[in-house]
């Protein structure tokens, strides 16, 4: 594989390195693992090297001629737009933290990362999670008696009912949970917090968690050992990971023989399920920490219902033959 854009390689970088700086200024792990991804596959296409990544390259180096090429080499790549999207703003933030750092003037810092974003006209991926299908994974959860089963079953309880982000509900602390409310204290994207709320249903499979996990301090849902024990550090029960999140979800519905659903696909569905009972745009926002109103509703299902019903309206004509 050759490099796409000839940038010469420096031995030393007095200022530090904007990859590092960039990706410790992120507020989650799933943020920074997410970030990094996305410069190390640029890295890569700068280096030819299917090996490298992102750290002691010199972004500092990049010019507009040079960040215009990897937009067209990362849209050619057969990804999404958003997905493209995201990469350009990895882009655009460790060039802005190479100019932090004084390794690059104010003006070949704005001409770099004066990149337009990919139009993204796709609908959302993913899938809508029929109450069946969570059911069943419920019901695979209620057959494990031991305590990863009453974990799990309020975690996809918590998943369906919140909307919240698997990233989300891994950071979540047993702080966090108020009873009285049914409600929790997430915190989201840029560090944003915001009450989410659950069904009583919800709250029953939380509650049953809870008197199997105790009052340990520390995260809300913790892992657990092969032995049946939440895994304890200094005091303080461990937190999973986002995609320890994903992972179990994917045992479930395994054993429920379902189909696969991804996390966010209950993201997905929880949204449309609000905007389809008739709950207006800006609450809907706010429930699931979007930036932008526009964000959510592109998850609104009723468009899409009321064109299919215009079409309904017309009929095809019998089949006889011109006499």
């Amino acid at each position: 594989m050759s490099s796409i854009v000839e940038v010469p390689r420096l031995p030393e970088r007095p200022g530090g390195d904007p990859y590092r700086t960039y990706l410790d200024a992120l507020d989650s792990a799933e943020s920074r693992r997410s970030m990094r991804g996305c410069l190390d596959r640029i890295a890569r296409l700068l280096t030819g090297d299917d090996n490298t990544d992102g750290s002691g390259q010199p972004w500092h180096l990049l010019r507009y001629e040079h960040t215009t090429r990897i937009r067209v080499i990362l849209s050619e790549q057969g990804w999404s737009p958003a997905y493209v999207n995201k990469h350009l703003v990895a882009l655009r933030r460790v060039l802005k933290e190479a100019w932090r750092l004084g390794l690059m003037s104010a003006e070949d810092y704005q001409r770099a990362a004066d990149l337009a974003t990919v139009d993204n006209v796709r609908l959302p991926h993913g899938q809508h999670v029929p109450a069946e299908i969570l059911g069943a994974a419920l019901a695979a959860c209620d057959a494990d008696e031991g305590p990863a089963g009453r974990r799990d079953a309020a975690l996809l309880a918590v998943l369906y009912s919140t909307g919240a982000r698997r990233a989300e509900i891994a950071g979540l602390a047993l702080g966090d949970y108020d009873s009285m409310a049914r409600s929790f204290t997430v915190t989201g994207k840029r560090n944003k917090q915001r009450l989410v709320y659950l069904t009583s249903q919800a709250v029953a499979r939380v509650e049953a968690w809870l008197a199997a996990r105790g009052r340990v301090p520390g995260a809300l849902f913790g892992a657990i050992n092969k032995a049946g024990r939440l895994r304890v550090r200094d005091g303080a029960v461990a937190a999973m990971t986002g995609q320890a999140i994903a992972d179990i979800l994917t045992r479930r519905l395994a054993q429920a023989e379902a189909p696969t659903r991804s996390p966010h696909d209950f993201r997905r569905t929880f949204i449309g399920e609000l905007l389809d009972a008739g709950v207006d745009l800006a609450t809907a926002q706010g429930l699931v920490g979007h930036a932008s109103p526009a964000t959510t509703a592109r998850y609104d299902r009723r468009p899409e219902r009321a064109r299919r019903a215009a079409v309904d309206r017309l009929s095809l004509p019998e089949a006889k033959p011109l006499r």
